[in-house]
């Protein structure tokens, strides 16, 4: 089962990433002090539909652009999902709690691309020449 854990080693293991920790030890990633992830505190936007109460394991991811955020929301039986708040925003949210929903590598997937949207262009170049990826 994913973790928050796996979400640390994944951004951890990238380039020049940083990881922030709020007073709680929610994370927050960072690369060249660019923002591409983090753990949300309780928001009003994110609220639990059985409960009503504020979402606290809800993780945020950035993405390329609307479409790719799109792409992401229209599975039904995905994890990811948006709140009004992010409407006309490029990110994508997650729940902690949901993670099971998704393999390790669709993870990865938005992890890394989230970091890509944030990295300066040179290090995110070499980074993938090194993966032999385009």
């Amino acid at each position: 089962m994913l973790s928050r854990e796996d979400i640390e080693e994944i951004a951890g293991a990238l380039p020049e990433t940083t990881l922030e920790r709020s007073p709680d030890g929610r994370p927050t990633f960072r690369v060249r002090g660019k923002l591409y992830g983090c753990q949300r505190d309780r928001r009003p936007d994110a609220v639990d539909p059985e409960t009503g109460e504020r979402l606290d394991d809800v993780m945020m991811f950035r993405v390329a652009d609307e479409g790719v955020k799109q792409a992401l929301l229209a599975d039904s039986s995905s994890a990811w999902f948006t709140t009004p708040h992010f409407a006309g925003y490029p990110a994508i949210l997650v729940r902690l709690s949901d993670l099971d929903m998704l393999t390790r590598a669709e993870l990865e997937e938005v992890i890394v691309d989230a970091w890509l949207c944030q990295a300066p262009k040179r290090i995110a170049k070499a980074w993938l020449a090194e993966r032999n990826e385009p």
